[in-house]
């Protein structure tokens, strides 16, 4: 055969070999998503995993995640301690810091909720009707708190705070939804509630805030300060044996973040059908302030530090902790 005939032959096999494996490759599956296994409790503080599944920011980092709803801080905190979740949406900092005593590195928080005068979550409302005009004139009062011992705990404080010993008043516990149905009917006469509960009672006219952003002002002693009472936590496992899909969804999770505080009324719209928040309500349900742990500052970290040692001062925290050490920076 003539070479340069040859040489053709070859540079043909070449060509058509490569286009054969570039055919393959263009063929071949796209890379599967990493699967990640929330623990979701549908209330307004749970927002940025809302808004990074429904904007598809968990999709450009490539993340598929299962959601498990949870209801509370001690399902999630038993759930990450049995790996059964790798991270929780919202979970109240003192509980996460028990979980940390128990088994060191459990919650890792990537975030931090601050709540306050300006961004408020946690609040006591009253019935309609009932008179009272500030916490001091709660004595005597039927009073529920949302369940669990940060929130029982915190409430407590409050009101001592304010003046109230425990024998002035009665406290029992219920979920906030259902806290609606039992101030409508009378059967207490205040709640220490969240929010979007409270902006519920008070489109409904069944309930109107006597204050909010308790904890920063009762705790820290400013009502503007930050009060991080909970925020989204990955368990060290998680963190440990898959790195990188750690990373990425802490990439996503800051998409979210930063969505929302720089557009809270589009954010708000992902509340609906999301969480415990009727359609009419959305718009008027206030925005805590969310913060990455890279972006918190010194003063920032002591307003945590001194939120956890306040609950060991009360005996929430069975030790003392070090909180800052629990804060993992993506």
């Amino acid at each position: 055969m003539d070479k340069s005939l040859c040489r053709v032959s070859r540079y043909l096999v070449a060509i058509l070999g490569a286009l054969g494996l570039l055919g393959g490759l263009a063929a071949s599956p796209a890379t599967a998503a990493d699967k990640v296994t929330v623990g979701v409790f549908p209330v307004s503080s749970s927002l940025p995993y809302f808004v990074a599944r429904d904007r598809g920011f968990f999709k450009e980092e490539n993340i598929d995640t299962d959601m498990v709803k949870l209801i509370g801080g001690p399902p999630n905190v038993a759930a990450m301690i049995t790996n059964q979740i790798d991270a929780a949406a919202v979970l109240v900092t003192i509980e996460g810091m028990n979980a940390d005593i128990k088994k060191p590195g459990v919650a890792m928080y990537i975030s931090l909720n601050s709540q306050n005068r300006k961004y408020q979550m946690e609040q006591f409302v009253v019935r309609t009707g009932y008179n009272a005009k500030s916490l001091k004139d709660l004595k005597g009062a039927k009073i529920v708190s949302a369940p669990g011992p940060a929130n029982v705990t915190m409430a407590k404080a409050v009101l001592a705070k304010a003046g109230l010993k425990p024998g002035d008043y009665t406290l029992d516990q219920l979920n906030p939804p259902d806290q609606i149905g039992a101030l409508k009917a009378g059967t207490y006469d205040a709640a220490y509630t969240l929010e979007p509960a409270a902006s519920t009672m008070r489109k409904l006219g069944i309930a109107r805030t006597l204050e909010a952003g308790v904890i920063a002002h009762y705790v820290l002693g400013n009502p503007n300060a930050n009060a991080f009472v909970a925020g989204c936590a990955l368990t060290s496992d998680f963190i440990k044996k898959r790195p990188d899909v750690a990373r990425r969804f802490a990439a996503a999770w800051a998409k979210a973040v930063h969505f929302i505080n720089d557009d809270p009324k589009d954010a708000r719209q992902y509340l609906a059908k999301n969480t415990f928040t009727p359609d009419d309500v959305v718009d008027t349900v206030p925005m805590i302030r969310y913060y990455m742990v890279r972006e918190l500052s010194a003063k920032d970290k002591a307003d945590f530090k001194r939120f956890i040692d306040f609950s060991v001062k009360l005996g929430t925290l069975t030790q003392k902790v070090d909180a800052n050490a629990y804060l993992k920076a993506y």
